[in-house]
């Protein structure tokens, strides 16, 4: 479901003044520079969850103690959790843009997002206790397989709902050309017309589809899925205040994450 609002002093009933063309410039390579640093926490996030070809994976790393760990990783999900749950409220953006231009709304907080991750990746603490293991070279073949199948779910789900504008691109570029993007309307492209939520669940096969699950990969993925549901239901609350009973209606027609069952 592809949504994008404009309110109050940026509104295109309300459109800004232009800003000089210097200020234009930084703002477009500020968020070019952002989606860069995007880019690059995202492919790590892939390679540090599927244990591919980064430096430093979910089990990487001289083991703690146990609690240490624990406590450790819980901080570093929660810090996550809070600024990126935070950020996208409403409340938020409302305040955000009477501190600071809307253009750069999207992009500070895609910045924070990744900065949040970057810190869980370069602190993350392994706890290397195996819960399971696929032996079988074709049931291990499968489960990694379908790790890629949920990372390519999330990314191809972000262009079914404008890529560059959930990234915070195309508002920086829109602001260099003296333009106001205009607002998206209600509506559910390809694998929304199925589930109401395909980037979360991209992200819940990508998380528990692995040959080997470790303790933490384990405490990763439990409590990210737990995460998604919390951002599911502030998320669809926002949805409803926006679009009210076009958004009740597709809820009603439409399941959350799996089609037919949930």
């Amino acid at each position: 479901m592809s949504i994008t609002t404009h309110t109050g002093p940026n509104s295109p009933a309300n459109p800004p003044a232009v800003a000089s063309f210097a200020t234009r410039l930084l703002t477009l390579c500020y968020g070019g520079l952002v989606y860069l640093i995007f880019l690059g926490t995202f492919l790590y996030a892939v390679g540090f969850v599927s244990q591919y070809a980064v430096p430093k994976n979910i089990n990487t790393g001289s083991a703690p103690s146990l609690m240490t760990a624990l406590l450790t990783n819980l901080v570093l999900m929660s810090i996550f959790a809070v600024q990126h749950s935070g950020m996208a409220r409403q409340g938020f953006k409302r305040l955000f843009v009477r501190l600071a231009s809307p253009a750069i709304e999207r992009s500070t907080y895609v910045l924070l997002t990744s900065l949040a991750l970057i810190l869980l990746f370069w602190q993350w603490q392994p706890m290397p206790a195996v819960v399971w293991h696929i032996d079988n070279p074709v049931f291990a073949g499968i489960a990694t397989a379908g790790g890629a199948v949920g990372w390519l779910i999330v990314l191809y789900s972000t262009f079914l709902i404008s890529h560059f504008e959930l990234f915070g691109l195309t508002q920086v570029v829109s602001h260099f050309a003296g333009r106001v993007v205009e607002p998206m309307k209600f509506k559910t492209p390809g694998l929304y017309r199925l589930i109401r939520h395909p980037i979360y669940l991209g992200f819940i096969i990508a998380f528990w589809c692995t040959p080997t699950m470790t303790l933490g990969h384990l405490l990763f993925a439990a409590v990210t899925t737990a995460y998604i549901f919390v951002g599911i239901y502030l998320e669809e609350r926002d949805l409803v205040a926006m679009f009210d009973n076009e958004y009740r209606r597709y809820r009603e027609k439409v399941a959350t994450l799996v089609p037919g069952i949930f």
